[in-house]
């Protein structure tokens, strides 16, 4: 498949999704004529042979062959990292449909770490969001079944369902005494991607929550509207993507491309060995999903100029950070907030022969400056912590996880908080209760920002008013170099 081909290709780059439509890239591979063949594991075979049959003989049910060779295809491909899995044929039927029809959801990234299901972030406006489900929360019971040792995929199909049902989940979080019970209601899932307001004469402020296909033309109409607000240009914009868990790649690419200059690069691939994949640039080729007009014509000129800060967290994950780290090497905004989640890795669905799929992480990205996301994610120019926070969750936390390609110390959890005690994780009286009133004072200020009570926002204004210290704090971050692996690494 060509490099152009790929670029046209609608990727998607997030994890796993409870109540978010998941795209397929599917794609074909053929095998290389001048690739040498590579001789069978004789003794491994032998080895799993002699499993297979001492679970024939001894087990004390009878179990069908189909049922243990699925169960080591599904081993085989969990044991390579977080995101990588074997779809049997139920599995990937259920993800087809979830991109083509609408279905019943909660709306939040979830991964897996220690056995425990692990929230990456909550989605906004969606019931999770509504609900108090945190970035970091462990998902220890949904409804009355444990989910110790249970997969990603499976915690997905017990959370979705039709719209309008009840589910109950139990979460384990840090600093909380003890569990929390959250009865939530099944949606359809319609996220707003871009929202925006003028936080002053002459400021403007853009939300994107997840990389949509209408994101590009959101930012357009959001620019706009701001200018028609502002009754003239914008002198300063803020560009938040806290809490943003990613979504469509060329999503990521047009909304980067509306604030960089045309052809310049926004990302990059790697495949094995370091191997150069594809380079997207800010070129309507390289994020119009389909032959039309440029869904970013008509935007303001000022955005390809003016002071731009972009707020990131814990929870932007992805898609976000492409963007965020494209402007950074750029040059054009200054980051603000704390270091981003740190997936950077590309996964392909790959159809078999028998109706059943595996998605397989293919590739890592990289930024303009040829710095990987993967398990390190963005470091903000500016750090301001949000002291309302409880948990910072990130890549590295996923059993399994790649580590970075360039070297360098994976980037966990943030450690001055009090561990998980993972053993009580299951129980419940049943009563742990939320501060509804803090919690709608929370969702009030993400959907109407307050620069008076948020910190990192209150930063990414001030700077933005000030040309000059914005110019000394762009890059700060980037201007950092790359660490290399050492051998000593190398042989770890």
């Amino acid at each position: 498949m060509s490099n152009s081909t790929l670029k046209k290709v609608a990727l998607y780059t997030l994890g796993a999704f409870s109540g978010v439509a998941l795209s397929l890239s599917l794609q074909s591979f053929a095998a290389e004529k001048a690739k040498k063949e590579e001789s069978l594991p004789v003794q491994s075979i032998r080895t799993m042979a002699e499993v297979y049959g001492q679970i024939k003989a001894n087990y004390y049910q009878d179990k069908p062959d189909s049922e243990l060779f699925e169960g080591a295809m599904k081993g085989m491909v969990a044991g390579l990292d977080p995101h990588s899995e074997y779809m049997d044929k139920k599995d990937y039927a259920d993800l087809k449909e979830s991109t083509s029809g609408e279905f019943g959801g909660l709306g939040m990234e979830i991964g897996q770490e220690d056995g425990f299901v692990k929230v990456i972030a909550p989605i906004e406006d969606t019931p999770a969001e509504r609900a108090g489900v945190k970035s970091g929360d462990f998902i220890v019971k949904i409804d009355d079944v444990s989910t110790r040792g249970m997969t990603v995929s499976e915690a997905v199909k017990k959370m979705r369902g039709k719209p309008g049902t009840k589910i109950t989940l139990t979460l384990s979080r840090k600093n909380a005494d003890k569990p929390i019970v959250v009865n939530l209601t099944r949606a359809i899932i319609k996220v707003k991607s871009v929202r925006h307001h003028l936080l002053e004469p002459g400021y403007g402020y853009i939300r994107v929550s997840q990389f949509q296909e209408r994101t590009v033309p959101g930012i357009t109409e959001a620019a706009k509207d701001l200018t028609k607000l502002n009754k003239g240009p914008l002198k300063g914009l803020i560009l938040d993507l806290r809490d943003d868990p990613g979504g469509l790649l060329n999503g990521a690419v047009g909304v980067s491309a509306a604030f960089l200059k045309p052809d310049v690069n926004v990302v990059s691939t790697k495949g094995r060995d370091g191997k150069a994949g594809m380079v997207l640039k800010a070129t309507p080729e390289d994020y119009l999903l389909s032959a039309g007009k440029d869904p970013l014509s008509g935007l303001p000129a000022e955005l390809k100029t003016i002071p731009l800060t972009v707020l990131i967290n814990s929870g932007s994950a992805s898609a976000s950070e492409i963007v965020a780290g494209a402007l950074q090497d750029h040059k054009r905004a200054v980051v603000v907030g704390t270091q981003s989640f740190g997936k950077g890795s590309v996964q392909t669905v790959i159809p078999l022969s028998n109706g059943s799929a595996v998605k397989l992480t293919t590739a890592l990205y990289y930024t303009p400056n040829d710095r990987s996301i993967q398990a390190q994610g963005i470091v903000p120019d500016i750090e301001v912590k949000d002291k309302d926070r409880a948990f910072e969750s990130r890549e590295a936390d996923l059993i399994g996880h790649i580590g970075n390609p360039n070297g360098g110390e994976d980037v966990k959890s943030r450690s001055d908080y009090q561990e998980i005690d993972k053993s009580e994780a299951g129980k419940t009286d049943g009563k742990g209760k939320q501060d509804k009133k803090k919690d709608e004072a929370d969702l009030s200020s993400r959907r109407i920002p307050n620069p008076a009570k948020d910190d990192q926002l209150r930063k990414a204004l001030e700077l933005v008013k000030n040309p000059v210290e914005w110019q000394k704090s762009l890059g700060l971050a980037a201007k950092k170099p790359v660490q290399k692996k050492t051998k000593k690494d190398e042989d770890k």
